[in-house]
């Protein structure tokens, strides 16, 4: 073999090594780009199931939400009902059997209310909560210190924590 074909072979050898470790370290940068797509796919899946599987949960819970909205009004026609009523008439023997039929009704569906996770928001006396209160009117007040709560018009009400009709209520002023 003479030195001509001697540098042709070697030149032949060395572009093939050199595109060789070219290739592998271009098919390694790949598979890392691939292997980053998939563990991000991954991770897209597992946080949109954990979404899902939380959305059932609070469809579950919050389901009977508007259902339970609409008996508060029930809940409502119920107390002004009972407070319509004057001190006389309950003593009466006829009316009796009556106020006793509505108080039963209301003490019901307080129960119903409770197994439901319903419960009644406390406004007399506490401070405003924008989360939970919805100020209708200020009222002038020397006892009370400004923004405590000194008249509720419509009770409030949450379902599991969460919100379902703020407490109508008047806040105190300086007079």
């Amino acid at each position: 073999m003479n030195d001509d074909e001697a540098k042709v072979e070697d030149s032949a050898e060395a572009p093939d090594e050199g595109s060789t470790a070219d290739a592998v370290a271009e098919l390694e940068r790949e598979l890392e780009e691939v292997r980053q797509t998939v563990l991000y796919a991954q991770a897209e899946t597992q946080n949109v199931r954990r979404r899902l599987e939380q959305e059932k949960l609070n469809a579950a819970q919050y389901a009977a939400s508007g259902f339970a909205r609409d008996m508060l009004s029930v809940k409502d026609n119920l107390e002004r009902a009972l407070a319509a009523i004057p001190a006389d008439l309950r003593e009466d023997e006829r009316m009796k059997a009556l106020v006793t039929g509505i108080e039963a009704t209301g003490r019901e569906l307080e129960n119903v209310f409770q197994r439901h996770g319903i419960a009644r928001i406390e406004a007399m006396g506490a401070k405003l909560d924008p989360h939970f209160h919805q100020a209708m009117i200020e009222v002038p007040s020397d006892e009370a210190e400004p923004g405590t709560i000194v008249q509720e018009m419509q009770a409030g009400y949450t379902i599991k924590e969460r919100l379902l009709r703020p407490a109508l209520v008047g806040v105190a002023k300086k007079p």
